[in-house]
């Protein structure tokens, strides 16, 4: 990822997965709020919704045959490109369960494949990124913490930087324009 890329002042490349099951949800509200004020100059963002990129359930094959996974295909093709092709991965996410979504938490386990992908060097591109988490909840913040430790601890796994975790409250489409304290965290959380 950033380490991969043309030099320290080549333009920062976002890329937002959204795992949410509702279009234009609080957290993509916040999201894109969030983005349109606070990227760096010149970032670069695409935007994924991970519902429109399903990928097939995730089969651990490290220890049966030969262990190699099948070059990946379809959406996960294009999850593997995007993801290799961004310098920082947003998580786009609400709590569901205390957790992550089921489609962020699936793509995630599909990075078990790719760091064992020949010629993908997962890990050596990841390293020097940044994970960024955005969450919509309904209930405490303290209750985010599982969602935000899995998104930290797999940032710190693959010596990427956490950038932080933005949390909005809202349960129904729009509430989280609302929350006050999340509209002004949004205006500065991705500036370094």
């Amino acid at each position: 990822m950033a380490d991969q890329h043309a030099g320290a002042d080549a333009p920062r490349s976002f890329l937002f997965l959204n795992a949410s099951s509702r279009a234009d949800g609080n957290s993509e509200q916040l999201a894109r709020l969030a983005a349109g004020a606070s990227l760096p100059a010149g970032a670069q963002q695409r935007w994924l919704r991970l519902r429109e990129h399903p990928l097939p359930p995730f089969e651990d094959l490290r220890h049966t045959g030969d262990g190699r996974y099948p070059e990946p295909v379809g959406h996960e093709r294009t999850l593997l490109e995007a993801t290799l092709a961004a310098t920082d991965l947003v998580f786009v996410a609400p709590l569901y369960w205390y957790s992550l979504p089921t489609s962020a938490k699936l793509y995630l386990d599909h990075w078990s494949a790719w760091l064992r992908l020949p010629g993908a060097d997962f890990r050596a591109r990841m390293r020097g990124g940044t994970i960024w988490g955005v969450t919509a909840l309904a209930t405490e913040v303290d209750k985010a913490e599982p969602l935000i430790g899995t998104l930290r601890l797999t940032a710190e796994y693959l010596g990427m930087r956490w950038g932080g975790a933005l949390l909005g409250n809202g349960t129904r489409p729009g509430d989280v324009l609302r929350d006050e304290r999340a509209l002004i965290a949004a205006k500065s959380f991705f500036t370094d």
